[in-house]
């Protein structure tokens, strides 16, 4: 009989290095890798999307399109390429129109991208339809991913007084069956395969068993569990998916692992190994990158100073000690009779071991994700409120209950979070909550991000709003950004191409930014190549009555 099979999902060149460093590895960084990820043909590799477009720029002047194009030569046909998109917000958090979105789809597809994550934050289905239509026409392969989140948390005392009054707390939303529903409708749109997208790390192993079992029952297509480490169910909840069906996982390579990133590659071969599961990888290229991921860690260091360095482990050739291969054994048994709490204790003591990061508890019992909490705690400090932040954690769910109890992903996380914080400290100031609100908020509610999962009171709507009925946003007001003449260089347009353009549509400001350096540094090149140039140009200009004499002079000054 052969062997199981279980993909993987590299994700260390994206979420990886985003979670872990703030999307800082320049070109470099990546070049000195990628000879050893060809070697070691994940079945795919997430390297774009999320926020590695807009850093790449505002951070490290590089063009993200170069980015991608330069993972694609180096990796070759062997490895799929994914990226990340939020749907019809694309990158952004406004919705786009589909000739944004049709030109962003066929030139990702273009530069490299084989494979295409798509998600919402809202989980609104009709958000999803237009990417998934042209991802599929330029034959690039959906990935229909389904966010992960939980329900609000109310006390005993809430609970008990919503019996008495007219404002009623919800039933629970966020079941299996709703996660099964919203796949099913992705598998109809067409989507060659559903993840499971939790980038808080809130899913927890009896849920990821529930989840993963049910969706392996009800699709025809493959299924996939993204998550994160940071309350500590990480890589328990990617072993309960692999036990329960699972055709793929992502994880990341060693020293990027843990902590606010995916569980460990290197972890889920051994447990893979010893249930007898196949994972196609060159593990001698994964060490390698290992190796080589060490040197970047010490680079990037200054972008994550609460870094921990993992154990130095070699997985072709370093023995585990007994004790350690007795607690991969036990997590599996308590996997396969969801002991769960158990379960949680070996995988913890490995970790351990190993060196990740200890979960973190705030996360874990807020029920939040652990960037919302940070930006909360940064948004207090700034108005020097941070003794709030109890009162803060507790507004959330009300908040969120208000709001139709969005999903907590970007950017509807940081929406609810900056709102709670809104409203203590208004609360604190003698004010009502909500005297202060935040134009994300107020679109929120209005409905321009989409149908929230639950629907949203007509007058505190109107209250927030101005409207009792949902707005949906109205794509046919967009207005396309302005891409104007350079004069000082020389006269030139600041997006010179297609994929210039979607970087100002996608990125107005940092694009606009970075495109300008991009045209200064071509306009000193040719005056330098070629010294008649400035001249022949001022003659041009005067026959054309352009440019005055001011601004020859502040160019010949500058350069």
């Amino acid at each position: 009989m052969a062997k199981r099979k279980l993909l993987i999902r590299d994700l260390t060149l994206r979420d990886g290095q985003q979670s872990q460093f703030a999307t800082r590895m320049n070109q470099n960084q990546v070049d000195r890798v990628l000879p050893y990820f060809k070697e070691a043909t994940f079945y795919a590799m997430e390297v774009w999307g999320g926020a590695v477009p807009d850093s790449v720029m505002r951070f490290l002047n590089e063009n993200p399109w170069e980015r991608l194009e330069k993972i694609k030569e180096g990796i070759g046909p062997n490895t799929k390429l994914t990226a990340l998109s939020r749907g019809r917000n694309l990158f952004g958090y406004n919705p786009y129109p589909d000739s944004v979105i049709e030109g962003f789809c066929r030139n990702a597809i273009k530069s490299g991208i084989d494979m295409m994550r798509v998600f919402d934050a809202l989980n609104d289905i009709d958000n999803y339809k237009s990417t998934i239509k042209f991802v599929k026409e330029n034959k690039g392969t959906v990935d229909g991913a389904v966010c992960y989140t939980t329900d609000p948390k109310f006390s005993f005392g809430e609970r008990l007084k919503s019996i008495f009054s007219s404002e009623k707390l919800p039933p629970k939303i966020f079941t299996v069956d709703y996660f099964v529903k919203k796949a099913k409708e992705l598998e109809t749109l067409g989507a060659n395969m559903v993840t499971i997208k939790d980038m808080a790390g809130l899913i927890d192993p009896e849920m990821s068993a529930k989840v993963i079992k049910a969706l392996k029952k009800e699709l025809n297509i493959p299924v996939d569990l993204h998550t994160h480490c940071t309350p500590g169910y990480g890589l328990a909840s990617i072993l309960m998916a692999i036990i329960n069906g699972a055709d793929m996982v992502d994880t990341v390579i060693y020293n990027f692992a843990g902590g606010p990133a995916a569980p460990a590659f290197e972890l889920v071969k051994i447990f893979a190994d010893k249930m007898g599961i196949e994972i196609d990888v060159n593990l001698d290229a994964v060490v390698k990158i290992n190796k080589e991921l060490k040197n970047i860690c010490e680079e990037l260091k200054p972008f994550n100073t609460e870094y921990l360095y993992p154990r130095e482990f070699d997985i072709t050739k370093d023995k585990l000690p007994t004790e350690i291969e007795k607690l991969f054994d036990n997590s599996i048994k308590y996997a396969e009779t969801n002991n769960y709490s158990k379960l949680l204790d070996e995988i913890h003591k490995i970790e351990d071991y190993f060196g990740f990061p200890k979960p973190n508890e705030i996360v874990k019992h807020a029920q939040i994700p652990g960037g919302m909490y940070t930006n909360m705690r940064s948004q207090l400090e700034q108005a020097k409120m941070i003794n709030l932040m109890e009162r803060v954690l507790h507004a959330v769910p009300k908040v969120r209950l208000d709001s139709g109890i969005p999903p907590l992903v970007t950017p509807t996380s940081q929406i609810v979070g900056v709102q709670a914080v809104n409203c203590i400290i208004d609360e604190n100031n003698g004010k009502p909550w909500y005297t202060t609100k935040s134009a994300q908020f107020v679109n929120l509610v209005k409905g321009s991000y989409g149908k929230t999962p639950y629907k949203i009171d007509p007058e505190f709507r109107y209250k927030i709003a101005g409207t009792r009925e949902e707005i949906p946003y109205d794509v046919s007001k967009y207005e396309k950004q302005p891409n104007p003449v350079l004069e000082e260089f020389g006269g030139v347009l600041l997006a010179q191409n297609e994929k210039e353009e979607l970087l100002l549509e996608l990125f107005p400001h940092v694009a606009n930014n970075f495109l300008k350096k991009v045209r200064e540094k071509e306009f000193n090149e040719k005056i330098k190549n070629d010294p008649e140039y400035l001249k022949k140009l001022k003659e041009k200009n005067k026959i054309d009555d352009g440019i005055d004499d001011d601004l020859w002079d502040n160019l010949s000054y500058n350069i």
